[in-house]
């Protein structure tokens, strides 16, 4: 009978929600901290706490914790266990420690808060960690694992710990053509009218219309 109960409480917790056009599964924490654009999805687990910006159609994974000032572009996927912190212990202090059990929290006046802005189309894998003042540019992927400490050039794909750029995913001809045309700002029916250069294949390629 527990089992049972469990499964349709679960089933209940997990149903799929939409406010404000965006898909809200499970439970997670903070929503009233974020401004989404629309069509987004949160699903089960997902943390977010101080000022955050979501574009549209930006879709997070399970168990995200997204702290401090963020700005997340439009059309991100986020893996699962992502996080992202703006804000850091203080290191040369006495002490790192800011809980309120030590002084009642006053040493929390000496954390550093820095800011993270993510551009649009940014894919980031399963477990990355953004920590710092980071610009991620637009079309980037990080890589599952990674500790992104750094800048982010746009297309660059970044791995390891902390994170550096293995290649760029184009030739520098193709990113100044796809970043002229900023597809995220689209409409759907323009972005209708462009829909065959998403099927295209781009290697060895030197211009999106060849």
């Amino acid at each position: 009978m527990k089992r049972i109960l469990k499964k349709i409480l679960f089933s209940i917790l997990n149903t799929p929600e939409k406010v404000n056009n965006t898909i809200f599964s499970g439970f997670s924490r903070g929503i009233q901290n974020v401004a989404f654009e629309g069509k987004n999805a949160v699903p089960d687990g997902c943390n977010f706490s101080g000022i955050i910006k979501v574009g549209y159609a930006t879709t997070f994974g399970y168990n995200n914790f997204i702290h401090g000032n963020v700005i997340v572009g439009k059309y991100c996927q986020i893996g699962v266990g992502v996080a992202i912190f703006t804000k850091d212990h203080p290191t040369s202090y006495m002490s790192t420690y800011i809980n309120k059990n030590l002084f009642d929290g006053e040493l929390k006046q000496f954390r550093k808060e820095s800011k993270v802005i993510i551009g649009h189309d940014v894919w980031i894998g399963h477990n990355v960690i953004i920590v710092g003042n980071v610009n991620i540019g637009n079309g980037a992927i990080l890589a599952a694992g990674s500790v992104v400490t750094k800048n982010v050039e746009p297309y660059a794909i970044v791995g390891g710990v902390p994170a550096k750029e293995l290649k760029k995913r184009y030739p520098e001809s193709i990113i100044k053509e796809i970043e002229a045309l900023q597809w995220w700002d689209k409409s759907e029916q323009e972005l209708e009218k462009l829909k065959p250069l998403f099927f295209k294949d781009f290697t060895n390629k030197t211009s999106i219309y060849d």
